[in-house]
């Protein structure tokens, strides 16, 4: 996908200008005009930080139909959940069509010593989830807890967090995260 030519086609259909995205997002004219030609490759961050402006989350900007004006998907296929994994971590959305979404519903998977980063994750809103299978390192406000299979958490994703697998086997977790700002 050619980021700056959908950001620049979604941008127009929106009625935006470069300078009011820009001021709306909190970002330079430049910026916009830099994606929009390919001068940069923008981060997943600065590109939230764009979509923000528009609004729209980066599962709308990446989803191939969020044009299309139809009857609410109700079922998904395991093949129609979007990938919007992050390094060795997968994650998979579901409810990729859904207009208006208010939570991210995952299924993630974490191999065998990886984490969500190093830098603690903290934004607003709520996360609760289930271990399905494995184990895996929750890392809530400086507490660290050991989810076994079956267990769940529920917080303020406010608070300073982030999810590690330091154990030898695989972890499969259901998760779920408002606002769905993805």
């Amino acid at each position: 996908m050619d980021v700056g030519v959908r950001l620049q086609t979604i941008r127009k259909l929106k009625g935006l200008s470069q300078r009011e995205l820009a001021k709306r997002a909190g970002v330079t004219n430049s910026t916009i005009s830099m994606i929009e030609k390919n001068s940069v490759s923008p981060s997943i961050s600065s590109l939230k930080k764009v979509l923000s402006g528009i609004p729209m989350s980066l599962v709308e900007f990446f989803s191939p139909d969020f044009e299309q004006d139809s009857d609410t998907q109700v079922v998904y296929k395991a093949g129609e959940l979007i990938d919007i994994s992050d390094g060795a971590v997968s994650m998979k959305l579901v409810g990729k069509a859904h207009p208006g979404r208010a939570i991210a519903f995952l299924a993630e998977t974490y191999p065998p010593g990886s984490d969500t980063g190093m830098d603690m994750l903290a934004h607003q809103g709520e996360e609760a989830g289930m271990l399905v299978e494995g184990r895996l390192e929750l890392t809530v406000n400086g507490q660290v807890y050991v989810l076994e299979s079956g267990d769940s958490y529920y917080f303020e994703s406010s608070k300073p967090h982030r999810f590690r697998n330091p154990f030898d086997a695989p972890a499969r977790l259901i998760s779920a995260t408002t606002p769905a700002n993805f």
